[in-house]
């Protein structure tokens, strides 16, 4: 009888050491479970758990659930959330550097984009962590098209139009064009849409097709005009709490979902654009008139992100263009 008692306390004490030795993350992201940003980071989670045999679990709480798009930042940095996933453009207007992806007709095709994030990193990983943040990794969404509810043949067909604002670069692009911003995040889109809140909007086919916009709107222009990425962040503090092998188990399965996402994103563009035109949704090229128009926009916007991220914007310029 001792014997077994003294078993099961060894195996209750075990259990408990076990217990309190795992660390638990929330993770508040802005997007639906099934978009393929999501989808990359749960895979991410899943990974981290197995790499640390339970060791460290990180639960996901998509689609803005925990803490809405623009909120999620702030929770990581103020320890309410370990990680989180942001928009990196959402955060220009607090310094230009996380607005670079985000300047229209810099860097228009992955290739670009990826020279781009590369010349943007080591800015940008300063500035986090300046914040008591660090990045594990980013992935980049489709190119972005402007949706409308009617033809947009040229800019002029913007103005006054209620136009879905979700970063500062979005918001100055309706300015330019003589829209009307409306700040909509991506889980109020749909509802947005459905109320005539807004009427047409720049965003990537993924989006579109996340918010079935084709049930409000049918028309969908293929600009290609930059290619946004998110970023997974990091508490410096959770993560420097962490034991070394589970942090290097942390940056495997970050470097890992960087370049599956990238991967994946660049496949489903095609696989996005197909289904707007499946779902009844007029799929075009712009228009001569709205490409030089828009071109206008681009480069008064790309002279402007010089001149407000000064000699640290153009050191990423100049090593992009490299």
């Amino acid at each position: 009888m001792k014997t077994c008692l003294r078993t099961l306390v060894a195996a209750l004490g075990f259990t408990a050491l076990a217990v309190s030795a795992q660390t638990k993350w929330d993770m508040p992201t802005p997007y639906p479970a099934a978009n393929f940003h999501t989808e990359n980071i749960s895979q991410f989670a899943a990974d981290v758990d197995k790499a640390t045999a339970g060791k460290l679990k990180i639960t996901v709480h998509a689609g803005g659930s925990l803490y809405k798009a623009n909120e999620i930042k702030r929770a990581v940095q103020g320890g309410q959330a370990q990680i989180g996933e942001i928009l990196l453009g959402g955060y220009a207007n607090e310094n230009p550097l996380f607005g670079t992806d985000n300047v229209p007709f810099l860097a228009t095709s992955y290739a670009e984009a990826k020279k781009l994030a590369v010349a943007q990193k080591p800015a940008l990983e300063a500035l986090l962590a300046k914040q008591g943040l660090k990045m594990l990794f980013s992935v980049p969404w489709p190119p972005q098209g402007i949706f409308a509810a009617k033809p947009i043949n040229a800019g002029g067909d913007l103005k006054g139009v209620k136009w879905r604002a979700y970063s500062p670069q979005t918001s100055r692009i309706a300015e330019l064009v003589g829209a009307q911003p409306v700040t909509i995040q991506a889980a109020e889109l749909s509802q947005a849409l459905a109320t005539g809140a807004v009427a047409a909007f720049m965003t990537s086919g993924a989006t579109g097709y996340d918010s079935k916009v084709w049930e409000q709107v049918k028309y969908f222009y293929d600009t290609q005009a930059w290619l946004p990425k998110n970023a997974v962040l990091v508490s410096q503090k959770a993560f420097d709490a962490l034991d070394k092998p589970t942090q290097a188990a942390v940056l495997k399965a970050a470097a890992d979902a960087e370049t599956r996402g990238w991967k994946t994103s660049e496949e489903k563009t095609k696989f996005y654009v197909e289904q707007l035109t499946k779902n009844g949704m007029n799929v075009a090229a712009p228009s001569a008139a709205l490409k030089a128009d828009l071109k206008k926009v681009g480069d008064t916007m790309i002279g402007e992100w010089q001149k407000t991220a000064g000699a640290e914007g153009q050191a990423i310029l100049d090593a992009y263009k490299k």
